[in-house]
């Protein structure tokens, strides 16, 4: 199936894009939506056939949100949270399927209030970098206990600023550059041991 990386970085969706990044940097992190390059490697790392319950962390304008829809089976559930209340306001209606919340520090609460059990895997795109540490603290713990065993979190920041952090969760976690992104992106795949070992 051919997916269309570009229609949601229309030039609405970058001036949105630019507006909120202007008005809270902290939040939105960059001041242009990602390119396609980006969303190949973000979503390369899942396992499409077997994703039941997925989650989005920073959907911003909804060009990861498009993908994983696009790439999900129909019976698998998308939760995905944006903290900017314009953007999430603007993509509910754009994916109606879709169950959008507001704090990803909410993460394991939402998942457990809709019945859906643990993620099978996490993809995100929040400005980790932005954050203060207790913040991030925060959200890893989330994502962690948010994940099945063998599940997997793959983040996009545009540094390795968080390799030591993710590496102190998460038991297997690999790096890839994406140069073909403005700025440069770093796509981190974070795995999540399966149970089955020692330790």
């Amino acid at each position: 199936m051919m997916i269309d990386c570009h229609h949601p970085s229309s030039m609405k969706d970058r001036m949105m894009f630019f507006y909120n990044f202007l008005r809270s940097p902290g939040q939105v992190g960059s001041i242009t939506p990602s390119s396609r390059a980006l969303c190949k490697q973000m979503v390369a790392p899942i396992d499409w056939e077997q994703a039941h319950t997925i989650v989005e962390l920073g959907a911003g304008t909804g060009i990861f949100t498009k993908w994983i829809e696009q790439k999900k089976k129909p019976e698998a559930v998308l939760v995905s949270f944006e903290k900017e209340t314009k953007m999430r306001m603007r993509l509910e209606p754009q994916f109606p399927d879709v169950r959008f919340h507001e704090d990803a520090v909410d993460l394991n609460r939402v998942l457990t209030d809709a019945g859906l059990g643990k993620a099978d895997c996490i993809l995100s795109g929040l400005p980790f970098a932005n954050f203060p540490q207790e913040l991030r603290d925060q959200i890893m713990d989330q994502v962690y206990h948010a994940l099945k065993p063998g599940g997997v979190f793959v983040a996009f920041q545009y540094s390795l600023q968080m390799k030591k952090q993710l590496s102190s969760v998460f038991e297997q976690v690999s790096v890839k550059m994406v140069p073909l992104n403005l700025p440069p992106a770093f796509v981190y795949i974070c795995r999540k041991d399966d149970g089955k070992g020692v330790g």
